[in-house]
């Protein structure tokens, strides 16, 4: 039975999987064994998948990768990770006849359909044609962002690095936000604050900028220098619901909201547009609160349209992973 290798390369964690092929047999693609590695603690990939796939690794027919940067010529930097990875190099190190390389969004864009309905979770329902096309964005370690047309051959997949456009601000306290963000940087794009980091950054400059009090609790800082600052502040959030925290909180789900508002301008998803992504999943119960769908649809005489568009969260975070397996095991 054919096995595949697939991985979701991304700034903080490396995902991979092996797949075994059923489809023959009118099964499917089933995981056999997954891991996740820290992405910084390696000095490349090669290393990782020595460790995976140990002193004696199976036979593979075929590899893909979703990576976390532009891929060019099947070949990419990784963004956030001073990581450079090549095609051609890897498949010759792992011996096998077929390996693709793609943007990250793209490999989950591929494993959208492959999903099950329970995985979607409808923020507005809209009417949905499903011969239109759909669009993808996830905020994680970055924004992602990715365009799919269906075609009678199956998904033609546009990968993007839409997370890098411009940020727009909407009012006076984005603006202010903007203008410190600017002293900082000479580029101020989307994922400056839509992101990971950008949830820190966006708490530290809204403390900075005196629209919300410093934290004073010992307990509470120490968590903020010792733990992942993102996590303490969605926890703070959500699960303290320290209102300081739901302020950053419900500013982040509004930019989100807006941006995802601004990509369904650009490309009409009348197939429906997904927000994925490690963070949207842990918002989940602030999502349904209507803030993420007010901003998405604040477009002036385009909110009628923009109401229309069917929006869904996905819940399963390797969706990815799916997607790239797909591309490693091509009909």
């Amino acid at each position: 039975m054919p096995t595949y290798l697939a991985g979701d390369i991304g700034g903080t964690k490396t995902e991979l999987a092996l797949y075994e092929d059923e489809r023959a047999q009118g099964g499917s693609l089933r995981e056999r064994r997954a891991a996740r590695y820290p992405s910084a603690d390696a000095p490349d990939l090669s290393t990782i998948l020595r460790h995976f796939l140990g002193a004696a690794p199976l036979r593979l027919d075929g590899a893909a990768f979703g990576v976390a940067g532009p891929v060019v010529g099947q070949r990419s930097q990784i963004t956030n990770l001073p990581w450079i990875i090549d095609a051609a190099e890897l498949r010759r190190e792992l011996q096998v006849p077929h390996l693709a390389l793609l943007n990250d969004f793209h490999a989950l864009a591929l494993g959208l359909d492959l999903l099950p309905p329970h995985q979607l979770e409808p923020l507005q329902e809209g009417l949905r044609e499903p011969s239109g096309p759909s669009a993808v964005i996830g905020a994680g370690t970055g924004l992602g962002q990715a365009i799919i047309v269906p075609t009678a051959t199956g998904p033609r997949i546009l990968a993007t690095e839409g997370g890098h456009t411009d940020f727009a601000p909407r009012d006076e306290l984005e603006i202010e936000l903007l203008r410190a963000l600017r002293r900082r940087h000479a580029h101020v794009s989307g994922e400056r604050l839509i992101s990971g980091p950008g949830l820190v950054t966006l708490y530290d400059l809204l403390v900075e900028l005196g629209h919300l009090p410093p934290e004073r609790d010992p307990l509470i800082k120490a968590r903020l220098e010792r733990e992942d600052p993102a996590a303490v502040i969605t926890d703070r959030a959500l699960n303290g619901q320290d209102p300081t925290y739901l302020a950053v909180i419900d500013r982040f789900i509004s930019l989100y909201g807006a941006e995802a508002g601004n990509l369904a301008l650009k490309t009409l998803p009348t197939g429906g547009l997904y927000i994925a992504g490690g963070i949207a999943p842990r918002l989940r119960s602030r999502l349904h609160q209507g803030g993420f769908i007010a901003a998405f649809r604040d477009k002036g005489r385009m909110q009628p349209l923009l109401a229309k568009i069917p929006v869904y969260l996905v819940l399963d975070p390797r969706a990815g992973l799916l997607g790239a397996a797909r591309a490693a095991a091509p009909v």
